[in-house]
This record gives C-alpha cells, sequence and structure tokens, in this order.
C-alpha cells in the first residue's frame, strides 16, 4: 500500500528535488491516494505515528499512534516524512503557511467524536480539540518564557520559492508558536469541529476549506477567514479556560510535573489569561499580514528611516493603477511587484511607498511596515501611516470584509500595539495632498469612521471664488490663489491636502 502511495506521488515529484512540491494541493492529493488503497489508515493517523502529535497532552487525549507502516527505503522515509513530520509546514492556496500537526490532530478529534469514540475523561474537564491543538502549546510556551524576555509567540516566515516550496525559513528567532503553528492550530479547530459535525472525507474537507491551486482566481477560500471565524467560535475567554484546565492536567502528567512543579494555581491562571490575550491579539484581533520576502519584494534601495512610535495619523489611499481589486495571493502579490517597480523604476523612490495595502483576499501586504518612514503622503511621511486599498473607488467601494480589514482590526491593532496613538488622526490622502485619491466613494466610506478629522486647506481656483471658499463648510479651512488648475473643479473651490 505505501509503495503505491509513494508511486502515485513521485509522479507529480518536483524536477531535481524528487519531492512533491510543499503546498497544501499535495497534502490534498496524499489524502486521496491514501484513501484509495489503505481506508483504515487515515493521513491524520498517520501524520501522528510520524511524530507530528508526540507532546504529552496530545498524548493523553489521543492515546498512542498506530504502527507505522512496514520498513521503507531511505528515500521513501524523506518523501513521507518531510510531508508529515511535526515540524512540516505547507503553503495554502491563499498565500498563509500552515503547520500540519496542529492541523492533522485536530480534524482526527473531529473524526473520532462523529464517530463516537470514548476520549479519556480529566480532572478539570479539558476539551480535546483545544488540547491538541493550542492549549498544550500555549501554556508551555508562557510556562517556559517566565521571567525571561524569550518570544512567546511568532514570528511570520518565508519559503524559498512559493510556486515550489521546499524549504521554510522563519523570519526571526522561534517561540514555541511561530505563525505556520497557530495558522494550523486556528485551522484545526474550525476543521476539527467541522469534522465532528457529519462524516466527511478529509480531501472534500482539506478542498472546500483551503481551495485547490495556489494560483486560483475563484474568490476567496474559507481559510482566509481563519482569524474572524476562529474568534467567533472560540473567543478569549473560552480560550483561557482551556488553557487554565490544560495546565492543570499537564501538572499530574510525568513528562510535564517539573516544568509545574513551583506554579501555583494563580500563578497558572494568570498565564493562562496573559497566553489567551496574547494570542487572541496578534492572531485573532490584528489582520493577518504578508512579510515583503513572501510577495517577492526587491531590496530597499538606501537606508531607510525609522518612524518614532506612536504615530499620531493614518492617510487612507486608494492605488487607482492597479484599478481592479485583487481576490487572491498570486493577484495581489504581483499587484506588489508592480506597485513597487513603478515606485522605484519611475518614481525614484527607494521603495513601495505605503505603509500597507489592503487586499481583497483577506490580507495586507507589508510595504514599508510598521517600523520605517515611508513615501504615500508628502510633507507627513513620518507623522502617519499610509494605507493603500488595491484598486479603484472612485464609485464603488471594496467588499465590506476589505473595509473592515482597516477598520476594524489594523486600526485597533496599531493602538493596542502600542504603533499608533490612541486619539489618532484618520485622513484621506485629499485632505493632504492635490488628489482625488482615494476615490469619492472610499472617501466618503472612511467619513463615517472613528478617528477622521475634517481639515486641511482649501484652495480656491481664481480669487473670485473667495467668498464661497471662506463660507463654505470648512471653517478651518483656508482660501489661497489657484495655482495649478486640473480637472478637478467643484464650485470654484478645490481641497489641496496641507492642514492649517
Amino acid at each position: 500500500m505505501v509503495l503505491r502511495l509513494l508511486l502515485v506521488l513521485s509522479v507529480c515529484a518536483c524536477p531535481g528535488t524528487g519531492l512533491p512540491p510543499r503546498h497544501m494541493d499535495s497534502v490534498v492529493e496524499l489524502t486521496e491516494a491514501l484513501d484509495s488503497t489503505s481506508p483504515n489508515l487515515t493521513l491524520p493517523e498517520l501524520a501522528r505515528a510520524l511524530g507530528a502529535c508526540s507532546t504529552p497532552g496530545c498524548r493523553a487525549v489521543l492515546g498512542d499512534p498506530p504502527p507505522v507502516p512496514p520498513a521503507l527505503s531511505q528515500d521513501q522515509w524523506v518523501l513521507l516524512t518531510r510531508l508529515l513530520h511535526r515540524d512540516a509546514v505547507v503553503l495554502a492556496p491563499d498565500g498563509s503557511t500552515v503547520a500540519l500537526g496542529p492541523l492533522l490532530t485536530g480534524i482526527e478529534v473531529g473524526q473520532k467524536r462523529v464517530s463516537g469514540w470514548p476520549f479519556p475523561t480529566f480532572e478539570p474537564p479539558i476539551d480535546p480539540l483545544y488540547a491538541v491543538t493550542i492549549t498544550e502549546a500555549l501554556g508551555t510556551s508562557f510556562l517556559s518564557a517566565r521571567g525571561s524576555d524569550g518570544a512567546t509567540l511568532g514570528p511570520s516566515g518565508c519559503w524559498d520559492d512559493v510556486d515550489d516550496p521546499q524549504n521554510y525559513t522563519l523570519l526571526g528567532p522561534s517561540s514555541p508558536i511561530p505563525d505556520a503553528v497557530a495558522n494550523g492550530a486556528m485551522d484545526g479547530v474550525l476543521l476539527g469541529t467541522r469534522a465532528a459535525q457529519a462524516p466527511i472525507p478529509l480531501a472534500d474537507l482539506l478542498r472546500g476549506y483551503y481551495g485547490m491551486g495556489n494560483s486560483t482566481e475563484q474568490g476567496r477560500p474559507r481559510s482566509s477567514y481563519r482569524q474572524r471565524d476562529f474568534g467567533v467560535l472560540t473567543g478569549p475567554e473560552k480560550l483561557e479556560q482551556e488553557v487554565e484546565a490544560m495546565l492543570r492536567v499537564l501538572r499530574v502528567l510525568p513528562p510535564t510535573r517539573e516544568l509545574l512543579q513551583d506554579v501555583g494555581p494563580e500563578e497558572a491562571a494568570a498565564i493562562a489569561g496573559r497566553a489567551a490575550r496574547d494570542f487572541t491579539q496578534l492572531y485573532v484581533e490584528c489582520p493577518p499580514i504578508v512579510p515583503r520576502c513572501m510577495w517577492g519584494a526587491r531590496p530597499y534601495r538606501g537606508t531607510p528611516r525609522a518612524l518614532i512610535l506612536p504615530l499620531e495619523s493614518v492617510f487612507i489611499h486608494h492605488t487607482f493603477i492597479p484599478s481592479t481589486p485583487c481576490h487572491s495571493f498570486r493577484s495581489c502579490s504581483h499587484a506588489m511587484r508592480s506597485m513597487q517597480s513603478f515606485h522605484q523604476d519611475t518614481r525614484g523612490w527607494d521603495d513601495i511607498g505605503y505603509s500597507f495595502v489592503v487586499g481583497s483576499d483577506g490580507y495586507l501586504y507589508q510595504g514599508r511596515g510598521w517600523h520605517w518612514v515611508g513615501a504615500h503622503t508628502k510633507g507627513y511621511n513620518s507623522k502617519g501611516y499610509g494605507v493603500g486599498y488595491v484598486g479603484n473607488f472612485t464609485s464603488t467601494l471594496p467588499d465590506p470584509d476589505t473595509i473592515a480589514l482597516v477598520r476594524d482590526q489594523l486600526l485597533p491593532c496599531a493602538v493596542s500595539t502600542g504603533r499608533l496613538h490612541h486619539n489618532y488622526t484618520l485622513r484621506g490622502h485629499r485632505q493632504m495632498g492635490h488628489t482625488d485619491c482615494p476615490g469619492n466613494s472610499l472617501f466618503q466610506e472612511i467619513e463615517t469612521w472613528s478617528g477622521f478629522k475634517i481639515g486641511g486647506i482649501m484652495v480656491c481656483m481664481d480669487t473670485n471664488a473667495m467668498d464661497a471658499c471662506l463660507d463654505g463648510p470648512w471653517p478651518r479651512w483656508t482660501p489661497v490663489p489657484w495655482l495649478d488648475p486640473g480637472p478637478d473643479r467643484a464650485n470654484g473651490c478645490h481641497q489641496r491636502s496641507a492642514l492649517v
């Protein structure tokens, strides 16, 4: 059976590597091949046999894994273990990176629940789904970080080749829960919950959630909503309760007793609260941001200037060109590379100008990022972040989820993490410069957002229109002579984006 499975996978192996690309598609193909050859051995069970779930808590919940397949050759083990090893990560069609360990163990819990498999009981009670996906990892991560400056969550990372990913490199020192593990844990909870509702073939479950093909243009897959859906299903209170309960279980398991021997109940409760709050803030309340290396950014030219945080302003833009919103990782990353090339090669800037760019695929894309001065709002680049929506929003709006990505996630996240003043000012680019950006429709939308401020200099088209400007609805704006007449004339007045 295993030999046939390996032969099926080797048909699509990448030239020169002998291995399939580390896409979620490969996992789906592996699942289908396994189902057709050995329906009594599921992919989650096989992954657990190869070490995908070897922690004390996971073994306590799911028991010992089934025996591994018969003896395999060296090459065969490499093929199988690189895809299913407990540290393995794969690239999903939405551009996110997912650790298979917590994903598959969460699905296994769901499959066992729907089959009526008797889970062991614990005192206090724990939810097996959370125990095998996230709560043990959270509890031990924050326990180990007591009294130190060690990282407890993150960082993100990048692939050596997005089209044919083989090696994944973290962008900083690893914590027990880097982004790929967090993604896998959230997906494990969501798909485990789905699997527990009714029997469903694993390949269909994965395909329906992730989509198929890393270049898909068929709309956003469900996986791009993982943070929102996990937050709705779980909530910080539920997560805190499950972490605290899991710490009590770990206190009595032989491999983890020593880790908790000097931790009292009150401290354990405090650790659980901090773990739940930090995880919720980073992976639920803050939006997912695609790092520069993931979308294929060129190097920065010159020496970047550091921002002095927290900043006081945010300026909203639309890209105008590209004029069409991007709805997939492939199209959004292409738009990012196109804009960076234009900004560097045509405008002569050091880098793409925006701090962040908003795709309609559910993700923000890092431009200059949180810490470096951008080139988005002349005269104000060091005072605020420039956030650009991909598309032309003169007469249409981004979809509601894309609007909410900035309004309900990015802005509160920037405040809660100390990067933006709590009483920040939000303005459209047109208030700060001679431009229609961010388009009439989007500008009218952001006028309703918290933090929006009316202000700027009103530019009159000629001196005969001075009275009209002075009598207009903008008491803080000052008329100045029209020096650069253009097509954007309305009632003798025009906004010029400089504040008084």
